[in-house]
């Protein structure tokens, strides 16, 4: 062997020792945040996901009022915000502005009056115009780093909010989070977002994650003036699409009067608004998922 071959087999050889030490850093980094996680998440009694296959469902907007009727059933209730791309949970409990702090524990989650844990990309950001322009697996890091690392300590629930879709984050939360009590489906009357509706149940399902309902979200708006019910985006979609995949229908939930669009409180409705139809009507859906998740505690 030449000097040139024998230089080139050696550079080969120590480049190959160092991709495997880099491939070993990174299984082990893996490993202690798959520990870091099932030790954060066994504090946690029950875990829900909520997802929708397509966005402007107004998903975020159920999974803040599902968490505020759990609270007001007396459930120690969290939210971890898991949309990167579009955080807006801190904006609809009125938490835009607010940052984090840390202690030992970790990561401490910023608090609502109603006393509900909230973690969200939003509060790591310079300003509320500050884009999160990452790639799969920086989303995957960063929504493991919130279930390992936040200080989320004693809940009864923690309740994940997803972004649209299938795709990383929403793959991320679902096989990152043991003992996971299964997902949510938000959707609407619309047929595109019906269809979409198939696609999530098929991901729970290809990942056995029992899925516990779907919701038919903007069911139906009720006029302020005559109380007549109209249903602008139709109606019954949801509950068909359930039956057809099989899984639970949780009900419907009208599109909610808006008094100040201005105001960062509208979608705290069954806070602000406790004789609203919406209010009446989530609380039964809640009601619903509380009895699923207590039969797993039998």
């Amino acid at each position: 062997m030449d000097g040139k071959a024998s230089i080139m087999n050696t550079t080969h050889r120590s480049g190959k020792m160092q991709s495997d030490e880099k491939d070993n850093e990174h299984k082990l980094a893996m490993m202690e945040e798959d520990i870091a996680i099932t030790k954060n998440m066994a504090k946690i009694k029950h875990k829900i996901a909520v997802m929708s296959g397509k966005g402007g469902v107004g998903k975020s907007t159920v999974s803040v009022n599902m968490a505020l009727a759990f609270n007001q059933k007396g459930y120690h209730t969290g939210i971890l915000d898991a949309d990167l791309h579009g955080p807006n949970i801190p904006l609809m409990l009125g938490l835009e502005g607010r940052h984090l702090n840390a202690d030992e524990q970790g990561i401490l989650p910023v608090v609502t009056e109603e006393n509900i844990k909230v973690m969200s990309i939003a509060f790591l950001l310079p300003s509320k115009a500050s884009p999160v322009i990452w790639r799969g697996p920086k989303k995957t890091g960063a929504i493991r780093q919130f279930l390992g690392y936040v200080a989320w300590d004693e809940l009864d629930l923690l309740i994940v909010d997803n972004p649209p879709g299938t795709g990383d984050e929403p793959l991320t939360v679902l096989q990152s989070i043991p003992s996971l009590d299964g997902i949510v489906i938000v959707t609407t009357p619309s047929p595109v977002a019906l269809e979409d509706v198939e696609k999530c149940v098929a991901m729970a399902k290809s990942l056995n994650i029992p899925v516990i309902g779907i919701i038919e979200n903007m069911s139906g708006f009720v006029c302020p003036e005559c109380g007549e019910e109209s249903f602008i985006f139709g109606s019954g979609g949801g509950k068909r699409i359930a039956a057809e995949m099989d899984v639970p229908f949780l009900g419907q939930l009208p599109i909610n009067l808006i008094d100040d669009p201005d105001s960062d409180e509208n979608m705290r409705i069954i806070t602000q608004n406790n004789d609203s139809l919406f209010t009446q009507r989530i609380m039964e859906v809640v009601d619903k998922i509380e009895e699923y998740i207590k039969k797993k505690d039998e």
